[in-house]
């Protein structure tokens, strides 16, 4: 079982983020890698709907805030891409398969092998090492980081998306299906920066409102220097605390750097923003971890 040691706890509270080596096998690994090249290759998205993912806030807004595309993909399968892989007219300038940089946000809820995974008994010993009564998966994304190409994200806190009062109640696990290194855009952390509250929180506009999402408050300025690189094998997890600061680099290598990852609530006790873009939804709401 995967239940945390003393120290090990200790550090996560510390730190605002944990690595886990060899947390899932590699058989566990190429089952989730197998089963995502069939979703890839049964993907079929309309021209209109095939929006580029992006971490740059004015980007961000444009291209995933203003449409109903993102804004109602928590409760499905969708496909997200990368900047620069599509024509004016919408068609594909690289093979499909290359131009993908995430799916999401309901693979939990929707595909066996990742919901098999999401509420593993190892996961569910986790969350109960780290003291979670109520736990709810609130969404889930599959990570290309493809070679050469693959976006950077810029340093963001997930509770800058995912709100809650009060804070301190999501929890990143970030699963490596490949060996996540400095070359392919391993995760950078800020220890210690989960401390500190909020700088900026997207919130979502009235309906009918255009863009749909906008930004509360403004990143500030970090130093490089503070943030530390994360470099995991294969199969490692990585716990996230929802306020810690965490970027990846772009991928400039010959090797991608997929990876599994989804957010858990603590539910008791715990305020879900309806101003978060994400909302649950009559057909799915945010389904118990513990089952």
């Amino acid at each position: 079982m995967a239940c945390l040691s003393p120290s090990q706890l200790q550090k996560f509270q510390e730190d605002g983020f944990l690595v886990l080596e060899g947390f899932l096998s590699a058989d566990e690994c190429m089952a989730m890698q197998q089963r995502i090249g069939e979703i890839v290759a049964e993907m079929d998205v309309p021209l209109h709907c095939r929006t580029e993912f992006s971490t740059q806030e004015e980007e961000q807004l444009r291209a995933q805030g203003s449409t109903d595309y993102f804004l109602s993909s928590g409760d499905k399968i969708r496909f997200f891409f990368e900047k620069g892989v599509f024509d004016k007219k919408g068609n594909f300038l690289v093979p499909p398969e290359k131009s993908i940089n995430k799916i999401g946000h309901a693979l939990h809820a929707h595909d066996p092998v990742f919901r098999c995974v999401t509420h593993s008994p190892k996961v569910q010993a986790l969350a109960r090492s780290l003291g979670l009564q109520m736990p709810v998966v609130v969404q889930s994304m599959y990570i290309f980081k493809q070679p050469h190409f693959g976006g950077e994200v810029t340093p963001h806190q997930d509770a800058s998306f995912l709100y809650t009062e009060p804070l301190g109640r999501v929890l990143g696990v970030w699963i490596a299906l490949e060996d996540a290194t400095l070359e392919n855009g391993c995760l950078w952390f800020i220890p210690g920066s989960h401390t500190g509250g909020v700088s900026r929180r997207m919130v979502r506009a009235p309906a009918g409102s255009e863009p749909g999402t906008s930004f509360l408050g403004s990143e500030p300025a970090r130093d490089n220097s503070l943030f530390v690189p994360t470099p995991v094998r294969r199969g490692a997890l990585v716990l996230i605390h929802g306020e810690v600061v965490h970027k990846s680099e772009q991928n400039f290598s010959d090797h991608s750097r997929q990876a599994y990852t989804f957010h858990i609530m603590e539910a008791a006790g715990t305020v879900w923003s309806p101003e978060n873009w994400l909302q649950p939804t009559a057909e799915l709401s945010f389904p118990p971890l513990y089952t």
